[in-house]
């Protein structure tokens, strides 16, 4: 069996079917109580529900588990606390093998989130269980996409004109679960994950047109009103650190382009990675879709 934490995100609503098809059962860890039920509908044999960062929930959690995925929650202001308890508490419990999802790239200093994962990388590294690490590079989100589906305007909070690497996380999902079935052959690895390319929110945008043929602008919006659009103006001081990561990255990327390789993606897929047109034209079908079961 294996855990994923943070298992109602991003990551592990979509790796939960994958290990059910698989034929490896889940236990899901989620920070709040609630939807038990959706876990266990996508696939979960089993949930616990409890601060990560708690060691006796982790103790709960990891009982006769083999193989842990850790997630640590995005900008969450305990994901360091949370990474480490979980490398300890693996460790007491002698896990066989702790696959981590970092980040591509977790040297850059200024980025918030890059030196925490930085941090639980070393810490892991230094624990002597069996570990293999992800560094993914920027996932390709649905998310990202709908502004501009529905608006014709792609967003993004930091330099138009700077690029970044890109990766699907259909393609990411994969490649977890085949280096959780194959074991022993990746103990010790550090994998960087990237699709092919590196792109600017103009090159993004003009994606979007070439293949939805809808009039698509791009615009520069700031890392709070970017924010603001989730948790609503006047929060600031609750999601501090929230907003702290954000403006760091918005600041960053500004700067600076954000690359990578393909090449060691395209050797675990065993494939052509996902391409940014294939992306957008699966997720285009998915909103078209979407928007025909809603019409009455």
């Amino acid at each position: 069996m294996i855990l994923i934490t943070a298992a109602h995100g991003n990551q592990g609503r979509l790796l939960i079917p994958k290990f059910r098809e698989a034929g490896i059962p889940v236990r899901a860890l989620r920070s709040t109580a609630g939807r038990d039920r959706e876990l266990h509908d996508l696939g979960a044999s089993e949930v616990v529900t409890g601060d990560c960062a708690d060691r006796a929930v982790l103790r709960r959690a990891l009982q006769g588990i083999e193989t842990i995925y850790h997630i640590g929650p995005s900008a969450h202001p305990h994901e360091r606390e949370m990474g480490l308890a979980m490398v300890d508490i693996a460790r007491e419990f002698g896990v066989k093998h702790v696959i981590f999802s970092s980040v591509l790239h977790p040297v850059i200093s200024k980025l918030i989130q890059h030196k925490v994962k930085r941090d639980v990388e070393e810490h892991l590294i230094e624990s002597g269980l069996n570990f293999t690490i992800l560094q993914p590079s920027d996932y390709m989100l649905p998310l990202l996409l709908k502004p501009a589906f529905e608006t014709g305007v792609f967003e993004l909070s930091w330099d138009l004109n700077r690029r970044q690497a890109m990766i699907d996380l259909h393609d990411f999902a994969d490649v977890v679960v085949k280096i959780a079935r194959e074991g022993e052959i990746h103990y010790g690895a550090t994998y960087e994950l990237t699709a092919p390319g590196a792109y600017s929110a103009h090159d993004i945008g003009a994606a979007i047109k070439a293949v939805t043929g809808l009039a698509i602008k791009v615009k520069q919006v700031t890392p709070d009103a970017y924010l603001n659009s989730f948790y609503g103006p006047d929060v600031r001081e609750e999601f501090r650190h929230q907003y702290a990561v954000f403006r760091a990255i918005g600041l960053w990327y500004s700067q600076y382009d954000f690359v990578g390789n393909a090449n060691v993606l395209t050797w675990l897929l065993g494939r052509a990675p996902t391409s940014l047109e294939a992306f957008i034209a699966r997720e285009w079908q998915n909103h078209r879709a979407r928007a025909t079961a809603v019409e009455p």
